[in-house]
């Protein structure tokens, strides 16, 4: 028996069309820009089908190839350079390497170029022309992205992430390669089919109603014949592109009748959780207010807006300023972005005391920078934090105290997935009162485990979070809750999308 062939490769970011950080090659490098059988061993939250692909192929005598997998954390635009110079390198790669039975990607989804709207889109559909209609394409795609005509058409599945926090990404792109596998053996024939709702919200799956959605989505995927792979597309709010918005995507063994029906099933189910899935936003005061109240502790304060994850800078200075307005201490803040803060401080070396200017150089409406006298704790060269079986880079960073508040400065933007940020550093939080984290709720899982209260603020507007108000120019406008005739979608509506069937899908 020939051995079978596979190609893999990874092109991922997360773009906030509204950030004024710009992507170019060095954002990649910083993250992940691994050619040709570089790649580590641990995966990163978008190139899991890389690592997951080696132990396939091992365990089932395939031949892997591997072209460069490139990540950046999420920002700003992406430079039509550096895009065209990486989507050209790995299809190159494809090309030279052919032929194979089947490609394995993994995307992120929420891209954006100069000059590309869709750069996805765009890929799959060259890598597409390269391999023929009949070889397979799956791709693995994280669920705040934009599900487009163009993905739809050039790809035979698509399979997002389930969870919000993104725990799953391992398990995903095993079920990625489980389905190539079964795809090449000829046991099944994947097809896509679509449902858009007309939506676009924040879906936190750690807690209800997201997590009962979710868990009776995978029971469904289970227990249906015929049903490969079930997705909620959350979409990115942040991406002014012409297809932004919430989908359903459903993964048929060759049934299309049945992907549209559940597809639109589930739409349908979410479209009536609309306005009710997002967590209660506090204001800074009233964050701080309910953390010092609190009996026990550390309390968990997520400053979730000033998110690099969602691509702001994460220097946020609002929350900080008004810790130290109130004297707090057996406080820590993690992190805040700021690369030249991070340079004097590891000049000054540890225990040091200095003048210094840090954080809100952003952009506006992220506070005002920080003028103290600080004392430098640690210095870290190349730190990590964790992210389940991800080792995540925030660059070289400092551990600083002012006026008696712990704060975790990095340089390379990350926001905070697990409580490794702080613990790599010597910070024991069990002897804190509060806790700061930058993130939206990727940070949930771990700081669950040492927080009986965790409180989610929403300070200053780094970030584009409210779509009503928000200045898009190419995002549709017909959606909930941009647009009055979505806002009343209810009953009789939800009839009409019933008899309409609204949906589209490859097949």
């Amino acid at each position: 028996m020939t051995q079978r062939r596979a190609f893999t490769a990874v092109l991922a970011t997360e773009t906030n069309t509204f950030s004024p950080i710009r992507i170019d090659i060095d954002a990649f490098e910083a993250s992940l820009l691994a050619r040709p059988g570089e790649h580590p061993g641990t995966p990163t939250l978008c190139s899991a089908v890389v690592t997951v692909g080696r132990q396939f192929a091992k365990d089932n005598d395939w031949q892997l190839v591997e072209g460069t997998s490139a990540w950046a954390d999420p920002a700003g635009l992406v430079s039509r350079q550096c895009y065209e110079l990486l989507r050209d390198e790995i299809l190159g790669q494809l090309k030279k390497s052919g032929p194979f039975d089947v490609i394995v990607l993994g995307l992120h989804g929420a891209m954006v170029a100069a000059g590309y709207d869709d750069p996805e889109g765009d890929f799959l559909t060259r890598a597409r022309e390269i391999v023929g209609s009949t070889v397979p394409i799956v791709a693995t795609m994280d669920p705040h992205s934009h599900l487009t005509r163009n993905r739809i058409t050039a790809a035979d599945a698509l399979i997002a992430f389930k969870e919000f926090p993104h725990t799953d990404f391992v398990e995903r792109a095993e079920d990625a390669w489980h389905l190539a596998g079964e795809t090449v053996a000829g046991r099944v024939r994947p097809v896509i089919s679509v449902f858009d709702p007309k939506m676009i919200d924040v879906f936190p799956t750690s807690k209800e109603p997201m997590r009962g959605f979710v868990d009776d989505m995978i029971e469904l995927e289970r227990g249906t014949p015929n049903i490969l792979s079930l997705s909620v597309i959350h979409g990115f709010m942040a991406g002014d592109v012409p297809e932004m918005g919430t989908k359903i995507l459903a993964v048929t063994n060759d049934d299309h009748p049945l992907g549209e029906r559940v597809a639109r099933e589930l739409g349908e189910k979410l479209y009536g959780l609309r306005g009710k899935v997002r967590s209660p936003e506090l204001t800074p005061s009233e964050a701080f207010d309910k953390a010092v109240g609190s009996s026990g502790g550390p309390v968990t304060i997520a400053d979730m807006w000033d998110n690099p994850g969602g691509g702001t800078a994460g220097d946020s200075t609002i929350l900080l300023t008004e810790a130290l307005k109130r004297q707090l201490t057996k406080t820590a803040f993690g992190s805040i972005w700021d690369p030249i803060a991070v340079k004097l401080c590891h000049a000054a070396g540890e225990g040091a005391s200095l003048k210094l200017r840090f954080g809100a150089k952003s952009a506006p409406e992220t506070g005002l920078p920080i003028d103290a006298e600080v004392v430098v704790i640690r210095n870290v060269k190349n730190a990590t934090q964790v992210f389940g079986d991800s080792i995540v880079p925030i660059g070289d960073a400092t551990w600083i105290k002012v006026s008696g508040i712990d704060v975790i400065l990095n340089s390379t933007r990350a926001q905070c997935f697990d409580t490794s940020l702080f613990t790599n550093f010597g910070i024991d939080l069990a002897d804190l009162k509060i806790v700061v984290v930058k993130s939206t709720n990727h940070f949930y899982r771990s700081f669950a485990e040492i927080s009986q209260l965790i409180l989610y603020c929403s300070a200053g507007r780094p970030y584009p979070n409210d779509p009503r108000k928000t200045p898009y120019k190419k995002a549709p406008s017909d959606i909930w809750p941009i647009s009055d005739y979505a806002l009343t979608l209810d009953e009789e509506a939800q009839e009409t999308l019933k008899a309409t069937g609204r949906s589209g899908g490859k097949s």
